[in-house]
């Protein structure tokens, strides 16, 4: 997506060890004229049947309520901790956080996502793949189909999309970097 592309070249930075940081418009201040179009365009490569939209807390949650929106189904999160108001019938995976070098499990009720949905998995970023993997699991742990994933920005070089793509899931990234180095963003 061309003005996803041009947003990252314009104000995303590159930090050390491999970071791209988009705060300023994607995850902590977010352009809402942007996401609205970002939610559009998913919605045009995964046309209909979608019944709810499935995210992690907390920089998915925008994403994934601007297509839940666009679809007009409801939206999911796992949470990132088992708080004591979760019911006793979740289910949970374990996540892998390659940005903040921690291990979480993840949180969803069981009542939340039933066995006839069909599920959008969304995030912001994929570049190992762990918390696809994870919200995968949870959707299969309750017998749900997932339709497809969704992501703004792939990482494409760390393979996380296509060792998920070679197991048979429907992959879409809407900004597929090819390359970083110290001062350059190369999108496939």
């Amino acid at each position: 997506m061309k003005e996803l592309e041009e947003k990252i070249i314009k104000e995303g930075k590159i930090f050390p060890g491999d970071i791209l940081k988009v705060g300023s418009f994607l995850n902590q201040q977010v352009d809402t004229e942007l996401l609205v179009l970002m939610a559009k365009e998913i919605k045009k490569i995964f046309n209909e049947g979608v019944t709810k939209v499935l995210t992690i807390e907390a920089s998915g949650i925008p994403f994934a309520c601007a297509i839940a929106m666009e679809y007009n189904v409801p939206f999911v999160f796992a949470k990132k901790g088992k708080a004591s108001n979760l019911p006793d019938d979740i289910v949970s995976a374990k996540v892998y956080s390659y940005t903040h070098n921690v291990e979480n499990h993840i949180y969803v009720s069981r009542e939340f996502i039933k066995e006839t949905d069909k599920v959008l998995i969304v995030d912001d970023f994929l570049a190992n793949g762990e918390a696809l993997k994870g919200l995968i699991e949870i959707v299969e742990k309750c017998n749900a189909t997932v339709f497809g994933c969704a992501v703004q920005i792939e990482k494409e070089y760390q393979n996380g999309g296509n060792s998920l793509r070679a197991k048979g899931y429907n992959i879409v990234s809407l900004a597929s970097i090819k390359e970083i180095t110290e001062n350059k963003i190369k999108f496939n």
